[in-house]
């Protein structure tokens, strides 16, 4: 994971960031796990395998991004009981409305820091 307080500083360099590319600078994730996470909107519940095949990576990949999305908080992970005895775990992304929030959330959280040291400034 990247330090998202350099994504913000990287973000305020563009003039009109995709949704995409501020998603990845506030929670400082990479690209990938972005295709990972609107792959899961799409196809909600999936295992490592079933996502593994819809992105065309390999699971170990997948397995690691679906990691990061879940400590962001933007995937939530359920272990399913299979009939034959065992488990395996479903994955979910959160609501696009839901991660708009916690982006909002995190911007603000930022500004706030920002304009503390701006205050702080001086003699």
């Amino acid at each position: 994971m990247t330090d998202p307080d350099q994504g913000m500083e990287a973000l305020m360099l563009v003039d009109s960031p995709e949704f995409e590319r501020i998603m990845e600078c506030v929670f400082g994730i990479q690209p990938h796990e972005t295709r990972t996470y609107f792959r899961l909107l799409e196809l909600p519940g999936s295992t490592v395998s079933e996502l593994a095949d819809a992105l065309e990576r390999d699971r170990s990949n997948v397995n690691r991004s679906l990691s990061t999305l879940c400590e962001t908080g933007l995937v939530e992970r359920e272990r399913r009981l299979l009939e034959g005895g065992g488990y395996v775990y479903q994955y979910f992304a959160v609501p696009v409305p839901e991660a708009q929030e916690s982006m909002h959330e995190a911007v603000d959280e930022w500004a706030e820091t920002v304009h503390g040291r701006i205050d702080e400034f001086g003699p």
